[in-house]
């Protein structure tokens, strides 16, 4: 469900929303949402194979992992590799017959995710989390670049809900799988800096989230009103006291619950608005 609700939702929202609000015709559109979600997925994929196929030293040592087909030998190396490379070269394919920026930006994905990312801060920084943003808020862009050839306002609001969404998602886990991380010796804040560093910095982009929903201004006042409530009830949830530290972990579990939902909910409402528009 991770890929679903953290790329294809968003990076259908994109498309659909530029249809509505650039008027275009959704029927002659669907042809170019269809393989936009189809390369997107590609590309997805296999940054993903490639991020496990680098990952290997650490996942055989982080519980959560040992399912991974790297970690049980179900897949070979070379053939992992084969697959990576090959997913994500009929996905950039897939986005470059669209058009030329959202190819571009399926590229920009693809190397800031693996290289940035991966390869890079993943192991030396607690920023690295942050740095993963970037690229993990790439989806919602190509799917409105894929309808309308070039980057608007609206896209980059959209960008900006998943770029915040992501560092509060991954703390949220990472203060669930702080002992694992630390065991990977893997600079996560959470194992870095510790549980209260962490929690403010999930604040921070609480707030810096917040005002977001009012760049989508044009999808009208009741939107604007409903997506800043979803704000708000994150918030609220955060504020939620705890006295022990056996807290911690079920404090992180629920914001980590609310933000699954969040981005759903998120991007649903917003087409579900834009469809009223339309009527």
């Amino acid at each position: 469900m991770g890929l679903v609700q953290g790329n294809l939702i968003p990076a259908f929202a994109g498309a659909w929303l530029a249809v509505v609000m650039t008027n275009h015709s959704f029927l002659s559109s669907i042809p170019q949402i269809l393989l936009m979600l189809f390369g997107s997925t590609l590309i997805m994929g296999g940054a993903c194979a490639l991020n496990n196929y680098y990952d290997q030293d650490i996942d055989r040592i982080m519980p959560s992992k040992q399912n991974r087909p790297t970690v049980n030998n179900r897949i070979t190396d070379q053939n992992l590799l084969l697959l990576s490379f090959g997913m994500m070269l009929v996905g950039e394919i897939c986005l470059f017959l669209l058009n030329i920026p959202s190819g571009v930006l399926g590229l920009m994905g693809i190397v800031g995710y693996v290289s940035y990312y991966s390869i890079w801060s993943k192991r030396h920084t607690t920023w690295n989390t942050v740095i993963g943003s970037f690229p993990g808020a790439v989806p919602p862009l190509i799917g409105w670049v894929a309808i309308e050839g070039q980057i608007s306002l609206t896209a980059i609001a959209l960008f900006l809900v998943v770029f915040c969404w992501q560092p509060i998602h991954f703390y949220a886990l990472a203060i669930k799988r702080k002992d694992e991380y630390a065991l990977a010796n893997i600079p996560m804040l959470p194992s870095v800096k510790g549980f209260k560093r962490t929690r403010v910095s999930m604040f921070i982009w609480l707030i810096i989230l917040l005002p977001v929903p009012l760049l989508l201004i044009n999808l009208g006042v009741v939107f604007v009103v409903l997506a800043t409530l979803l704000n708000l009830g994150w918030i609220a949830l955060g504020l939620t006291t705890f006295k022990k530290n056996s807290d911690q972990t079920k404090w992180a579990t629920q914001m980590f619950i609310y933000s699954l939902n969040y981005l759903v909910i998120f991007f649903v409402l917003a087409v579900i608005v834009s469809l009223l528009t339309l009527i």
